[in-house]
């Protein structure tokens, strides 16, 4: 073990003798000072001869050397023996050589016999802080210069291998084109052909309201639901105006409350109208994107998205007016569909008319145009429904319906629709020679399928009934009397509305 000297004086032999004047320094050779921390603190009391034996842990005991030879030399201290210890044990005294200082180190004999004792260091000359804040101050400028570089150094070499992900405006392309079958490209293609319907009614009032239409033909006819033009039907005003902000008038070529499906007309259709392409509904999926166009709350050219979240849906509405209720089998929607929307075209994701927007669920339990908000229940009625409609409006201005010949009852659900004992104004529930009694059904008789789909109601039956045509042959399944029975019926027609 060796221990390194601080600058601290070390403390001489208990019993050595006082050291002898310090002999004069030569002027050539003046006095270094000593590298040490301290600055000269006073020396440890000296060992009592009875703490000695500690001395005997270690083997030797080394002291650093003066690192000049023009420090003063000290005489050599004798050590008398310790009164304890024999005499052979005893360490002589050395004299300082001729040469001059240093002297050597003394020579220590044996285990536990005491040292030579060791000159005290000189006080270490008081440094000056002044250079000390200005070389901390230096080291700090150049470490700050190094750190700099290193900086530099290192983000010049990053740019060799590695690239930003920062894109800064300059770098988007400037004809940035959005894919086909995106909703922003279909509602580009669509807003064109869908005008917002303002209707007023002929009375002093000039009440009326806003609904949407979609162009059917390139001769002006406007596809749209019967209550959204029904105040203005009689004596009233219609304008459509287009998302370029042109606005024409229009007139009422025919309307079908029991569909709500209407056509209009522009009374100066202007050149080159697009017709929205017609969809096939009876292709449609459950869970098939969907896009709405319209103006739900007099917002025009307001596009809505969703999926369909159910298929042939028996919904029942009134037109708010007072007048017949209308039947759909309808397709259901979660897309936004409010006041407003009414007669938009519903597309799919290729732009396609799946449906005509016609009726929302309401939180009261209704359905109908209320002023309610969506609530994710929007009802369409089936393009190819209201293309058969449409047709037959253009051609003659008047709806044919095709019927069975029976009266049901309306109220009761979840049994199936009832044939009534008396039909309206005590007539027949079951038309004589007509198509229900063709069929062999009889009043009080429960229908609970037709054409494949189960019935659980008056308004489903007639819902699924207005999905065909005048003569289609369907088949019907009833119960009678605890028995059920599975027939056909040849569907039997009635033009107009009264």
């Amino acid at each position: 073990m060796s221990t390194e000297n601080e600058g601290k004086a070390v403390p001489g032999d208990p019993a050595a003798p006082s050291v002898p004047p310090t002999p004069p320094v030569p002027p050539s050779a003046p006095p270094a000072p000593e590298a040490g921390p301290s600055s000269g603190p006073e020396s440890s009391p000296a060992p009592t001869a009875q703490e000695a034996p500690a001395a005997q842990e270690a083997p030797t005991v080394q002291t650093a050397q003066p690192p000049h030879a023009a420090q003063p030399a000290p005489a050599a201290a004798e050590h008398p023996t310790d009164p304890g210890a024999p005499a052979s044990h005893a360490a002589p005294a050395h004299a300082a050589p001729a040469g001059g200082w240093p002297p050597p180190p003394p020579t220590v004999p044996s285990w536990g016999t005491p040292h030579a004792p060791v000159p005290a260091a000189p006080a270490a000359p008081r440094k000056r802080t002044g250079g000390l804040v200005a070389a901390v101050l230096a080291a700090a400028l150049v470490a700050g210069g190094i750190g700099g570089g290193i900086g530099y150094w290192a983000a010049e070499r990053g740019d060799d291998g590695i690239s930003s992900t920062t894109v800064s405006s300059g770098e988007t392309p400037a004809s940035f084109k959005r894919d086909p079958g995106t909703v922003a490209a279909v509602a580009a293609t669509a807003l064109p052909s869908v005008g917002t319907i303002k209707a007023k009614s002929g009375g002093s009032q000039g009440e009326g309201g806003t609904g949407t239409g979609f162009v059917y033909d390139q001769e002006g006819h406007i596809l749209t639901n019967n209550h959204v033009v029904a105040s203005a039907a009689d004596g009233g005003t219609l304008s459509v105006t287009f998302s370029d902000g042109k606005s024409y008038d229009a007139e009422v070529v025919g309307r079908a409350e029991g569909y709500d499906v209407a056509v209009l007309k522009l009374t100066n259709a202007p050149k080159g109208l697009e017709p929205l392409p017609l969809g096939d509904s009876d292709k449609v999926a459950v869970g098939d994107s969907t896009i709405a166009i319209g103006a739900p709350f007099g917002l025009s050219n307001t596009v809505t998205t969703g999926i369909i979240s159910a298929k042939n849906r028996p919904v029942a509405s009134g037109d708010g007016t007072g007048g017949s209720n209308s039947y759909m089998s309808a397709l259901q929607t979660d897309a936004s569909i409010n006041p407003g929307n009414s007669g938009g075209p519903l597309l799919d994701a290729s732009g396609a008319v799946i449906g005509i927007n016609s009726a929302i669920q309401s939180t009261s339990g209704g359905f109908g145009q209320s002023q309610a908000g969506s609530i994710g229940l929007g009802f369409a009625i089936p393009v190819n429904q209201a293309k058969n409609v449409a047709q037959q409006l253009i051609k003659t201005g008047k709806p044919v319906y095709p019927v069975i010949g029976a009266t049901v009852n309306m109220n009761d659900k979840g049994e199936g629709a009832e044939i009534a004992e008396r039909g309206t104004g005590s007539t027949p529930s079951v038309t004589p020679n007509g198509p229900a009694a063709k069929a062999g059904l009889k009043p009080g008789d429960v229908i609970t399928g037709f054409g494949g789909h189960q019935i659980d109601s008056g308004p489903t039956l007639i819902s699924e009934i207005w999905t065909h045509k005048p003569g289609d042959s369907v088949e019907i399944t009833y119960e009678r009397d605890g028995r059920s029975v599975t027939t056909t019926v040849v569907l039997g027609e009635r033009t107009g509305d009264s």
